[in-house]
């Protein structure tokens, strides 16, 4: 057994298709399909479930899951050359929106009360920015995200806001409800988004949805005026342009924000910092 094998796993089992990880992956899906079933055949048992439409972990495979998760962020952080130095980077990842309105205010103050240790900020396409396979240090994200063997911190929750075409009849409206959306297609993020139909009562969906894998993606094709959105309060701020209108959505709950970290490898040194710099910005001290 190699790291390979974990990274595939991991793969397979975020993207929830075996043809989406092997793209991830830039390798084949026969080729990945052999690499999980030698991983079983070594485990002893089956780790996905592959009888339903929808590819799903078995009990199994959910435990395995945050164990190579684990395995796998401390040997990529073992081998990450910045790891022995003292200044090395700390990798705040997000999947979208950052800290919103407080991100600019984070860093400037960051850069002015740690100049030793950078504070890099980036994004990144998956439902854990990252998180899970170390590619950052902490993450900022949204919504309820299954993070077994993590610390989380919730900062705040945040109202969600419609997201419609400018220059549409709903961009006319002072606030929208659920119900208002539901005759539009719904753009739904499905690797980082936190919109899911059931925001809607079973009886009053919306028909027609439009899936898309990232943000840039879903910010088109709103604007383009072929599906609206949902968002939270955080997302007007960074991402402004022309052809979209944001508007109060009365009737949908609000989005938790946490900032999260591993609990089972050893963390950044700067992370306590990082925290109480977080929780400083976002109460305006």
């Amino acid at each position: 057994m190699e790291l390979r094998h974990l990274r595939a796993f991991l793969a397979i089992a975020e993207e929830g298709c075996i043809t989406r990880a092997a793209a991830r992956l830039h390798t084949g899906q026969p080729a990945l399909s052999r690499t999980l079933r030698r991983l079983e055949d070594h485990l002893g048992v089956r780790l996905v479930d592959r009888s339903t439409h929808h590819l799903a972990l078995t009990a199994a495979g959910r435990v395995f899951r945050d164990r190579a998760a684990t395995a796998l962020a401390a040997a990529d952080a073992a081998f990450d050359p910045r790891s022995l130095s003292a200044a090395r980077p700390l990798r705040l990842g997000h999947p979208w929106a950052a800290l919103g309105s407080w991100t600019v205010p984070l860093l400037r103050r960051w850069d002015q009360e740690h100049p030793e240790v950078p504070l890099e900020l980036r994004r990144i396409d998956d439902r854990t920015a990252g998180l899970t396979r170390g590619r950052v240090d902490a993450a900022l994200l949204r919504g309820r995200v299954p993070l077994s063997g993590m610390v989380t911190e919730l900062l705040l929750e945040e109202e969600r806001v419609a997201v419609v075409p400018e220059g549409s009849g709903l961009a006319e409206r002072d606030t929208l409800t659920l119900a208002d959306l539901a005759t539009w297609p719904i753009a739904l993020n499905t690797v980082a988004g936190t919109t899911t139909l059931d925001l809607w009562p079973a009886g009053a969906r919306p028909a027609r949805t439009l899936e898309v894998a990232n943000t840039d993606e879903w910010l088109t094709v709103i604007a383009a005026g072929r599906a609206v959105g949902i968002t939270t309060s955080a997302t007007p701020g960074l991402h402004s342009q022309p052809a979209l209108a944001y508007r109060p959505l009365t009737d949908a709950p609000p989005v938790p924000l946490v900032l999260a970290w591993h609990r089972d490898i050893p963390a950044h040194p700067a992370i306590p910092a990082l925290v109480g710099l977080v929780r400083d910005v976002v109460a305006g001290r």
